[in-house]
């Protein structure tokens, strides 16, 4: 049997990342930066105001209360029209550019509008003293230009696209999207919701795995399912191999399997056939068709999940640019139990967990960890990698697999 870092090593080695493309920002989230992203503009471009208030010489609220004559106002988009001059102030709106002559700003909740006096200027009543700087936001303090914001590697979250626009960046270098085909084959599967006949089953595992290409953050190209004939599944997947950047399939790659995906893919790909020293997911199939990365998941929907997660994820994820490929990875308390046979293989027993009392993260088993058990499955949020052996007691540690983003 293959040791699971050996076929990961082999799979990851054969799935470098693709080659940058430039887009525009507004296309690239979620996708991995190529390149250093270096400001040419300073956030924020101005002196402006924290809060709503009256911009003030800092000096003339030295003491409290004291009454000013309102000057002006100023809104959020619009520039001053005249400076603050001693015993002024200018009414002034989160956002707004701080006037001339100002150096803080007193929020509205202390102020008090007396109206006009005799000559017919607005006064105000202010409670607040305030230092200079008070309610400013200086210009620049948040991103000045030259500076090295985020580098290869960086994915691209939503607050990130938020500050590319804040610096005028509207294009970025970064590792493309795979488009990445997914199809199950067999005769004996059914889509189309009618009652089952005799030997059928429904279709799971391709609906599954799109979902984890989605999730991972791949295009899915969806091939539906392929009928147990060779020359349709060989145009299947030599047309795959043409428009997509990978191709996932589930099935067919046990070693006493004579099935319509072993035969065609043996035939037409470069293939390299395993048994990992690993449960579930013994069986795993890795090639490349045409130069395109082919990953051959065993059937069993759970084997295929787990094996997705443990070879076809990471590798996808290299080849999009990604540096963390593994799931995130913690030590957790185990509260029941974590029995198994001693057979040569490491165990990945699908568990629930969450942080407990003591500041720990705590696992338990979920029901049932056959390999055909989808349904227990689709409950865990983890998986304990148990070693061989007997299996691990309650209130021992376990490495645990987050399965959750």
């Amino acid at each position: 049997m293959t040791p699971l870092e050996d076929a990961q090593a082999f799979v990851l080695e054969s799935c470098p990342p693709r080659e940058p493309v430039t887009m525009p920002r507004e296309q690239a989230g979620g996708l991995v930066l190529a390149d250093v992203v270096v400001s040419t503009e300073i956030v924020p471009p101005f002196n402006n105001t924290a809060v709503d208030g009256y911009a003030v010489r800092s000096v003339d609220v030295a003491t409290v209360p004291v009454e000013l004559t309102v000057v002006g106002e100023i809104a959020a988009g619009a520039a001053p029209d005249g400076n603050v001059g001693p015993g002024e102030t200018i009414r002034i709106m989160t956002g707004a550019p701080m006037p001339p002559g100002a150096d803080a700003v007193v929020m509205v909740e202390y102020s008090e509008r007396l109206g006009e006096d005799d000559a017919g200027n607005e006064r105000v009543r202010l409670s607040e003293s305030v230092a200079a700087g008070t309610a400013i936001r200086g210009a620049g303090d948040d991103v000045v230009v030259g500076e090295e914001l985020f580098f290869e590697g960086t994915q691209i979250t939503p607050a990130i696209e938020g500050v590319l626009a804040s610096i005028n960046a509207q294009e970025v270098r970064v590792y493309p999207r795979l488009k990445v085909a997914v199809l199950s084959t067999g005769d004996e599967l059914i889509t189309d919701g009618s009652p089952l006949a005799p030997g059928q089953i429904r279709e799971s595992n391709k609906i599954m795995l799109a979902g984890m290409l989605a999730e991972a953050g791949c295009q899915v190209v969806d091939l539906g399912v392929v009928r147990d004939d060779e020359v349709e599944l060989e145009r299947v997947l030599r047309d795959a191999a043409v428009e997509c950047d990978a191709i996932v399939s589930s099935g067919g790659v046990s070693m006493g399997d004579y099935d319509v995906v072993k035969a065609v893919l043996g035939r037409i790909a470069d293939m390299t056939w395993m048994q990992m020293a690993i449960k579930p997911a013994k069986p795993f199939a890795f090639g490349k068709l045409d130069g395109v990365p082919v990953f051959g998941l065993p059937g069993n929907p759970v084997s295929s999940m787990v094996s997705f997660e443990l070879m076809a994820r990471p590798a996808l994820r290299r080849m999009m640019g990604h540096t963390q490929l593994a799931r995130t990875s913690v030590v957790a308390i185990v509260d029941h139990d974590l029995r198994r046979n001693a057979d040569g293989k490491l165990h990945f027993m699908r568990v629930n967990g969450g942080f407990a009392e003591d500041g720990r993260y705590h696992v338990a088993p979920v029901n049932a960890q056959g390999s055909h058990q989808l349904a227990a499955t689709a409950s865990a949020d983890a998986m304990a990698v148990v070693p061989d052996g007997d299996g691990i007691n309650a209130g021992s540690e376990v490495a645990v697999l987050l399965l959750q983003s």
